[in-house]
């Protein structure tokens, strides 16, 4: 299969056309929003971010880091790891990213498919002890990165800095975690890109008490090692491998999808931007690196397109639909594949 490497203009058909049904009376965001990307440039407006907002986001960079390198060091150095603590690592991680997956991209910013308020509340939570932003921030965030993908407008592409080895490293260090510190968080353009998300009474709850699932993301790890240890020594050590160590492992995977997975891999199929499939991160980031089959079809509830391309996500979203749990799960016909595919 080959790699495109240049994106070329074309005309959509009405079998390659997939419609975000999202804001169906204010700005709907297709599949291949070329016609914004034209005039991105002139929409954007500069929104200055805050100095303690900057803190407040470096605080949630660095400390996550320092306890990777932490819990790193008393494994190495002092055989200071236990099952409990791999558990906590690997097991949050994958409940809380689950979370960033299923709820925050799949369910609501793509609305994928539907289901009860009770496994969107489930969904949406653990999203939320990600410690990736809150919910309709992180939403509003990614349905501005599709609609202006790898063009001006877009929050995190690493392809706007030019030319040149220098300007590569800085377009994929702004695309992981630098953009976050730019003005992409302003709040009124929450009316513009989660309308649909704003009037939901469960989520606007959750969203509002965001401090406070931060604040349980690092708590609970910490009671259960304790609890389980009976030990001020079980307690710290669930802090930094159930607490720091994995919200580091989450963010860096979460945003590697943005940076690596924009540059490295292979195109399956058409779309308006760089983004690719990566084979490592459509494995390990629970089918989110299948990144150029999302991006060809944003609204499918599944992003591992092909036979071999495991999607964890979609896995769990198919066992809802097949318990009756989940409805209206939206898949590219077998049409709008083959129109799109290279």
């Amino acid at each position: 299969m080959s790699i495109v490497t240049e994106r070329q203009p074309r005309v959509k058909t009405k079998a390659e056309r997939v419609q975000l049904d999202v804001l169906p009376s204010a700005n709907p965001i297709s599949v291949d929003a070329t016609h914004h990307h034209e005039h991105a440039h002139h929409e954007h407006v500069s929104v200055p971010v805050s100095g303690k907002y900057k803190f407040a986001l470096l605080s949630m960079m660095i400390f996550p880091l320092l306890g990777m390198i932490i819990a790193i060091a008393l494994a190495w150095q002092w055989e200071m790891m236990s099952w409990l603590n791999l558990t906590m690592l690997i097991g949050g991680w994958y409940l809380t990213g689950l979370g960033v997956t299923i709820g925050f991209h799949r369910l609501l910013t793509h609305r994928s498919f539907e289901t009860t308020d009770a496994i969107r509340a489930f969904w949406t939570a653990l999203g939320s002890l990600s410690v990736e932003g809150s919910p309709l921030d992180w939403c509003m965030v990614h349905r501005k990165h599709h609609q202006f993908s790898d063009h001006h407008g877009d929050p995190h592409s690493p392809s706007l800095e030019g030319k040149g080895v220098w300007n590569k490293i800085k377009g994929f260090w702004h695309s992981h975690a630098g953009w976050m510190f730019k003005n992409n968080w302003d709040r009124n353009e929450r009316t513009k890109y989660v309308p649909d998300l704003m009037h939901d009474p469960l989520l606007v709850s959750i969203d509002k008490n965001y401090g406070w699932w931060v604040f349980a993301s690092f708590i609970i790890p910490l009671f259960i090692g304790g609890l389980v240890t009976w030990s001020i020594q079980g307690a710290i050590l669930g802090f930094i491998w159930g607490g720091l160590a994995r919200i580091c492992l989450s963010h860096h995977m979460t945003w590697s999808i943005n940076s690596i997975c924009h540059i490295f891999g292979k195109q399956h199929y058409q779309s308006s931007d760089d983004s690719r499939n990566n084979l490592f991160f459509g494995y390990f980031s629970h089918g989110e690196g299948w990144h150029n089959n999302h991006h060809a079809f944003p609204t499918s509830a599944k992003h591992g397109l092909k036979w071999y391309q495991f999607d964890l996500s979609w896995c769990i979203i198919r066992g809802l639909q097949l318990f009756g749990l989940a409805w209206k799960v939206k898949l590219p016909s077998e049409r709008q594949l083959q129109a799109r595919e290279l």
